[in-house]
């Protein structure tokens, strides 16, 4: 692919052409610049690929450059196109070790075969899922373009994937940790977390015009997942937290939590700051991950008594059965229902016998 072909618009090109200066324009603009760096990223990442392929010496290099272009064209995210090409290197990698100098001459074995090389290297469930994923999407593009035949997709390999159940922080936890938290910023950064269940990623890129305390909400433009917009709500305690943290935050930089040169701070940052916190609360022996502060505030929302389907808005899930899993992990109705039936049980109330007869050969 040769960038220089792709024309990605500058901000300022793109702002000249509207004249309107009211409160809805500038909330246009501003998400007409946030869309406009994408493709920046992007094509910043597909370059960075393109210089190490033919140090790899690939197969079906020109492919790769076909499919990147086709990424680029789809406006897909540059983690995406970075973890894409990782998946399909590793697999292309692997079918040269078999052999194979053509891509035409790959095989659903061969695709089995390195889906058990995975494996037996002790990857994750997961992410063997999401190499398969990236292996076939790229197969796809070269069916579409008539480079393989149909048939290699006929039938594709399922991998089985483990329903977890999500990893809630224990209430007498939550209260050891905010107990803790001295650091405005720190406690903005996790009360904001817990208070509005926001992806860590979703929080470490909002901007301080994104936040509204009038109204209590943090407007997301684009989630991190779906990139659906949608808002969140702010508790008293995370809008007081915040309000502390903005007195003391340099008013210069346009992130709410700001790293380096006013960068949105780093995950490795918040990550350590959140265990630093656990130690000083003595919970670093338990598996508390930032994410956990995403599944705490959806468990707590449904015994305060939120339907699923509120909760699917808050949370940005597209399909409610990832919802659905924190009610398998916290159902009020159904915990009360087993014990009221226990105890019928323990008094030995329980009408009727159960009988199996059987039959002599």
């Amino acid at each position: 692919m040769n960038l220089e072909h792709v024309s990605v618009e500058s901000s300022q090109g793109r702002h000249q052409h509207h004249p309107l200066q009211d409160k809805q324009s500038s909330n246009f603009l501003r998400q007409d610049t946030e869309a406009s760096r994408q493709p920046r990223c992007s094509a910043a990442v597909i370059k960075q690929i393109l210089a190490k392929l033919p140090e790899k010496g690939l197969i079906a290099q020109a492919h790769i450059q076909a499919y990147l272009s086709d990424m680029y064209r789809r406006n897909c995210r540059p983690n995406t196109i970075r973890a894409n090409c990782c998946s399909i290197m590793l697999f292309l990698v692997f079918a040269k070790q078999l052999g194979k100098i053509q891509v035409e001459t790959i095989t659903r074995e061969d695709i089995g075969a390195f889906i058990e090389h995975e494996q037996d290297r002790g990857l994750a469930p997961t992410s063997v899922h999401a190499r398969l994923r990236a292996i076939y999407t790229f197969l796809n593009f070269l069916i579409q373009t008539e480079v393989l035949a149909p048939d290699l997709l006929k039938r594709t390999l399922r991998i089985k994937l483990p329903e977890t159940l999500p990893r809630a922080i224990d209430p007498e936890d939550i209260k050891q940790l905010l107990a803790v938290l001295k650091a405005h910023r720190d406690r903005a950064l996790i009360l904001t977390l817990l208070r509005t269940g926001m992806r860590i990623g979703e929080l470490l890129h909002t901007r301080v015009q994104d936040l509204n305390l009038k109204e209590q909400c943090i407007e997301i433009f684009e989630a991190q997942n779906n990139r659906v917009g949608s808002v969140v709500y702010l508790s008293k305690d995370a809008q007081g937290a915040i309000k502390k943290w903005l007195q003391l935050k340099d008013s210069q930089t346009n992130y709410l939590f700001y790293g380096y040169r006013g960068r949105p701070l780093s995950y490795e940052a918040a990550r350590r700051s959140f265990k630093k916190h656990l130690d000083k609360a003595q919970l670093s022996h338990k598996p508390y991950s930032l994410h956990c502060l995403r599944h705490t505030f959806a468990s707590e929302m449904l015994n305060g008594g939120m339907s699923l389907q509120s909760l699917q808005e808050l949370l940005g899930h597209s399909d409610i059965e990832m919802t659905r899993r924190y009610a398998r992990l916290t159902d009020n109705t159904r915990r009360e229902q087993y014990y009221k039936a226990m105890q019928i049980i323990e008094r030995g109330d329980i009408n009727g016998h159960y009988r199996c007869d059987h039959q002599l050969p």
